[in-house]
């Protein structure tokens, strides 16, 4: 059911979309897709000040660059394919270190890939240009579509005259028929929002780690091969570290709650992360890393009277599948705007729902992670994760529960729920035991050696 007419986007209602990120791009791509099948023409301005093309710095978006294997299919149905060039390598295997050795998994049907990719053009030392960017290609694809590229930076935002009213750069003021703000992490920009007295609150945010390592394509498939690397380091604030492999880099990303300079040094020295990578090596000082902030928590408030808020700057994924999140809201605020209208009451209707369900299935995310703590503090129960993988691997006929686990946790290509349910069932639960108590007993392994198939 519509509002009042005045709450309709109608011919010739003007929208601006504040970021062009992921969250940004699908929003506008959905946004112009759908207009066009209720025979609307809208006019949709982007606004995004970096040029994704660029490498390091400038065309970044500070994010480890993974895409799961659901994501590029649905957005494969969507009419939003990932060309090859976009994916520097698909990630077809885990292998986990701990302390009591190291196991390799696959997904348990052997059809689950992870894309790796660069969100801008690459680290800020890349000089190859076969690769092309993801975060370029939505924002290219959503053009495509008739939005127009404002290369701007926001600075204010108002209500005037029943409208909103947006400035760039410090230019005049802009009206619009309706503002969806897909502005991140942007501190800046939280600011600006809140100003507006809508009750908005901002997430709440941690700083992690990321840094791109150059090591060539050939040191990576003998080192790394087509396999991320994951570690659970009993380090304090780190929920997990992973190498992934792209191109010619390598992604160490880091996890956790506040990662500072120390946390990353004291990750590196215990994790052992130099046992995967060639012999002699050390974290290079001058690699092109960052420090960004990650959603921990979800906004209060995401969406007001011709004002809605995508992506991370609304609620996404707790520490995994950021860009899943993303395009899940952008469609659902999308369908919202175009067919049920852009006030407050029918955004919280028709857009919440779908925000509401991140960030509930994030407490089943919360206990999950509990889980993985407790296996990093405990050293008795590792071997017990080691042995459990291994019997699933060596029987692939066998149900792989442990595996799935895993891999659905760490990918973030299910539903935390559904993985936290699978943990309640009895089979895994008592074989968990079992393999605890034989881990035990059994001899020890060295540390970062994968046993060969």
């Amino acid at each position: 059911m519509h509002d009042s007419p005045n709450y309709d986007l109608v011919d010739g209602s003007r929208v601006a979309v504040i970021g062009g990120g992921p969250a940004g791009s699908l929003f506008s791509f959905f946004l112009l897709q759908m207009a066009e099948r209720a025979g609307l023409q809208l006019e949709v301005d982007i606004y995004e000040p970096r040029d994704f093309t660029r490498p390091g710095p400038a065309g970044c978006n500070n994010c480890g660059g993974i895409v799961s294997e659901w994501l590029v299919q649905a957005l494969a149905m969507e009419g939003v394919p990932l060309p090859p060039d976009v994916v520097q390598r698909g990630i077809e295997s885990y292998t986990m270190h701990l302390d009591v050795g190291s196991v390799r998994f696959e997904p348990p049907t052997h059809e689950k890939r992870i894309a790796a990719l660069h969100r801008g053009g690459g680290p800020k030392d890349a000089t190859e240009g076969q690769w092309a960017s993801f975060d370029a290609h939505l924002l290219n694809l959503a053009q495509q579509r008739g939005a127009h590229w404002v290369r701007a930076r926001v600075d204010a935002v108002r209500y005037a005259d029943g409208k909103i009213q947006v400035r760039s750069s410090g230019k005049e003021f802009k009206t619009y028929d309706l503002v969806a703000a897909a502005t991140g992490k942007h501190v800046q920009s939280f600011k600006i929002f809140e100003a507006l007295g809508t009750g908005y609150k901002p997430p709440r945010m941690s700083r992690t780690y990321i840094s791109e390592i150059h090591l060539g394509n050939a040191a990576i498939n003998e080192h790394l091969g087509n396999s991320m690397h994951l570690f659970l380091p009993d380090v304090p604030n780190i929920k997990f570290g992973a190498l992934i492999p792209k191109g010619d880099y390598v992604t160490l990303c880091i996890l956790g709650q506040e990662i500072t300079r120390g946390t990353v040094a004291a990750f590196v020295a215990s994790a052992g992360v130099d046992r995967c990578m060639p012999p002699g090596w050390v974290l290079p000082e001058n690699c092109c890393h960052c420090t960004p902030s990650i959603s921990i928590q979800g906004a209060v408030r995401p969406y007001a009277d011709r004002l809605v808020f995508v992506g991370d700057c609304s609620v996404s994924r707790l520490y995994k599948d950021g860009i899943g999140a993303a395009y899940r809201a952008a469609k659902a605020a999308a369908t919202a705007v175009v067919y049920y209208g852009v006030s407050a009451r029918a955004l919280e209707q028709h857009y919440w729902p779908t925000l509401r369900s991140i960030g509930r299935d994030n407490l089943f995310g919360r206990i999950i992670y509990l889980v993985t703590t407790i296996i990093q503090r405990v050293r008795l129960i590792r071997p017990g994760v080691v042995r459990m993988i291994r019997r699933e691997q060596a029987h692939p006929d066998a149900p792989a529960r442990m595996s799935s686990i895993l891999w659905d946790t760490f990918t973030g290509s299910a539903p935390y729920r559904d993985v936290f349910i699978r943990t309640l069932h009895p089979a895994f639960i008592l074989q968990f035991l079992a393999d605890i108590v034989v881990g035990m007993f059994a001899p020890a392994e060295p540390p970062g050696k994968e046993p060969k198939s």
